[in-house]
């Protein structure tokens, strides 16, 4: 019997609701596969500021180092806003774990689920044709951690700097990140940059050509972000692998997350070349459903699918929990978010309840 510990970031709103069943599901793999969890509770994000008043805790890096991955349900919400010092916020606390833990790779599938094609907001050819890309981002460099000043001038007011800088390394793991997994799925290849305008995105250009040459298999091409924006929505059934920088993944990846109809269902792993990996769902904590036994749980048991796959090798189970919730979505049971009119409205704990049964064991 293999043992996995797990460390649980349960986080601010519906966090530990999603976190809830998301164990569950951990358990019922283990149940049927032969595997056992251990679970440790680290405290980050808003919940931390009120506990201990400040977001990111000392030790934090270091218990999560301590485990073979880590599962985040969602921090953040207003009550922990821009007007509270950079220390009590939890998006400093994201930032903060992902450098320390070196997770340099954010991938984050945007799959159009069979039994959700009327819930895409394209048009049905489009949404017919499918919608299975992996949109890898560059987590721990550019401009989100460049540096940043703020300033008086004498005949413009206050002015604001932030620094992005990329370097050859950075755009190079990141690189082979993409093209490493583009040999495991379609072999395409889209580098998204502004290469007709920034430095930083010649250079990133430039370098991924190089990397290219090393893949001959993989077939890539160069995009500039803005028509990137454009064919997600005009023809996303064309891209396979797309990895870009840091801001401009943000971006995109929500957008590529809508067209799939629901932010509520997908999920993203955040890896570097050491254990462990962050897992989590990309949608928010919804502070306005917390505690109210509404919120989608799939998106948080499908980063538990990826956990499997790619901190622990274990595509079988990984493969388990796909099926399971593919199958519960068919049958037409729906949380709000993605409910219709003649689906079966079920809530967070019964769409958990139901996803375990259909794994089995």
């Amino acid at each position: 019997m293999s043992n996995y510990k797990i460390a649980l970031i349960r986080g601010d709103g519906i966090g530990p609701e999603v976190v809830n069943e998301a164990v569950r599901v951990m358990e019922q793999v283990g149940a049927r596969f032969g595997h056992s969890f251990t679970f440790e509770d680290v405290l980050m994000g808003g919940c931390a500021t009120d506990a201990v008043g400040k977001s990111y805790p000392d030790g934090t890096a270091e218990r999560c180092k301590a485990c073979d991955a880590v599962l985040l349900g969602a921090v953040g919400g207003p009550k922990w806003g821009s007007d509270r010092p950079a220390y009590e916020r939890p998006e400093t606390a994201l930032l903060a774990i992902r450098k320390d833990l070196g997770l340099y790779a954010n991938l984050r599938p945007a799959m159009l689920r069979p039994a959700l094609a009327e819930a895409s907001p394209l048009k049905k050819e489009t949404a017919q044709a499918g919608i299975d890309l992996m949109m890898v981002r560059e987590l721990t460099g550019g401009i989100y951690f460049g540096k940043r000043d703020k300033y008086r001038t004498e005949d413009r007011g206050l002015e604001a700097t932030d620094l992005m800088a990329y370097s050859e390394l950075e755009i190079e793991r990141i690189g082979r990140r993409a093209f490493e997994l583009a040999m495991l799925r379609r072999k395409k290849v889209t580098s998204v940059d502004k290469a007709n305008v920034l430095e930083t995105s010649r250079l990133w250009r430039a370098t991924m050509h190089r990397l290219a040459k090393e893949y001959p298999e993989v077939t890539y091409e160069d995009m500039l972000v803005d028509n990137c924006a454009m064919q997600i929505v005009r023809n996303p059934g064309q891209f396979d692998v797309v990895v870009t920088e840091n801001m401009f993944g943000d971006i995109l990846s929500d957008e590529a997350s809508m067209v799939t109809g629901s932010i509520g269902l997908l999920p993203s792993a955040s890896i570097g070349d050491t254990a462990p990996g962050l897992y989590e769902p990309i949608h928010g904590s919804a502070p306005d459903i917390a505690g109210q036994d509404k919120a989608d749980p799939i998106a948080t048991i499908l980063s538990v699918a990826m956990m499997f796959r790619y901190s622990f090798g274990l595509a079988q189970e990984a493969d388990a929990v796909e099926t399971a919730v593919d199958a519960v979505l068919a049958q037409g049971w729906h949380t709000a978010d993605i409910a219709g009119a003649a689906d079966k409205l079920v809530g967070t704990k019964e769409m958990g309840r139901l996803i375990c049964e259909a794994i089995g064991g």
